[in-house]
């Protein structure tokens, strides 16, 4: 890849977190929610529940768009102003970071204004749970969770897929998430369908969830949290969660903090005890404000990782894999002796 091209995949994801932090996600005509319209209508054809049925479905609505993604990056691989662009909506589309940091604080305002049915209504909006018995702890702990969470599903992991694979990786990372969000979930439809979409997310989340972890307790210190303390929560807990990757960003979240997360979860209709994270109180509509500041700290220094990348590791890695394939040549030259000898006579 030629150092221009570099450059413009770099702008582009510059570009598109400038977007995503002015404007956050379009009211209207999200290209997600048309994907999540599609996926529905592919899962309508080919459901059945079993595995296989599930590869071939996440196989499909992954592919097409990576394949648009390669497309789109090589017609514009010579034309570095083009490629910018395109680099810049496709990650301005998959990022979610200001919306992440709006619910927060409009969680946190309702929690402080004592206004529950308002809260327990915006908690839709960051995930999954039955609201209706969760009190202003549980409503904050809650939201805390799914900022920590949300803060590598939605910022770090787009920002680490675009950096490693351009467009490509900006439109299928987003694309197996979203799966994961639509039929990654245990139940008696989704069970075993929905498991090659839940495993391909776990398997993109491994390092960007890391990264996340890592990153938060560096920055903990922005939102007047203890970084030691954050570094040994999250060392300590971050494997205690049954997902192998929300541990990493919840431990380094509730460390930072100083909260202590976990407990019980109730979703629609199933209940699930999760370990505790962390060794503080329970959070409180006070620690909403630092968990979305924190987050878009934690935001910032992964764009910055993420636009330096195609400038220095994409070189450095990819002269590293040509010295290693142009070594086995070499080594069996010398194997067989100056050309026109014959050897071993």
């Amino acid at each position: 890849m030629g150092r221009r091209t570099a450059a413009a995949d770099a702008v582009g994801l510059v570009a598109g977190y400038a977007l995503d932090s002015l404007l956050g996600d379009p009211r209207r005509w999200h290209p997600v929610a048309g994907f999540g319209r599609a996926a529905g209508a592919l899962e309508r054809r080919v459901y059945r529940a079993d595995r296989r049925a599930g590869t071939v479905f996440t196989a499909v609505a992954v592919g097409a768009p990576v394949l648009l993604g390669a497309v789109a990056s090589r017609a514009t691989r010579r034309h570095p102003v083009a490629r910018a662009l395109v680099v810049a909506a496709g990650t301005w589309t998959v990022l979610g970071g200001r919306t992440l940091r709006h619910e927060a604080t409009v969680m946190g305002a309702a929690l402080r204004a004592g206004d529950l049915p308002t809260a327990r209504h915006r908690l839709g909006h960051l995930c999954g749970r039955d609201p209706s018995r969760l009190d202003e702890s549980e409503l904050a702990r809650a939201t805390v969770e799914s900022v920590a969470e949300n803060t590598s599903d939605a910022v770090v992991a787009p920002l680490v897929w675009g950096a490693l694979a351009g467009l490509p990786g900006l439109l299928g990372y987003r694309a197996a998430n979203t799966l994961d969000a639509m039929v990654g979930h245990r139940s008696p439809r989704y069970a075993r369908f929905g498991t090659p979409a839940a495993r391909l997310d776990d398997l993109l989340n491994l390092v960007p969830a890391r990264l996340t972890g890592l990153l938060t307790v560096a920055a903990a210190p922005t939102v007047h949290g203890d970084r030691e303390r954050a570094w040994q929560v999250w060392r300590r807990d971050r494997h205690d969660h049954p997902s192998p990757n929300a541990g990493q960003c919840e431990a380094a979240m509730a460390g930072a903090l100083g909260v202590r997360l976990g407990g019980r979860n109730v979703y629609f209709g199933r209940s699930e005890v999760r370990p505790f994270l962390g060794d503080g109180p329970r959070p409180e509509a006070r620690h909403l404000k630092r968990a979305g500041r924190l987050s878009g700290t934690v935001g910032l220094a992964a764009l910055a990782l993420a636009a330096a990348w195609p400038l220095t590791g994409r070189p450095l890695t990819t002269a590293a894999g040509r010295t290693l394939l142009r070594r086995p040549a070499r080594q069996i030259v010398a194997r067989l002796g100056t050309p026109g000898r014959v050897s071993g006579r």
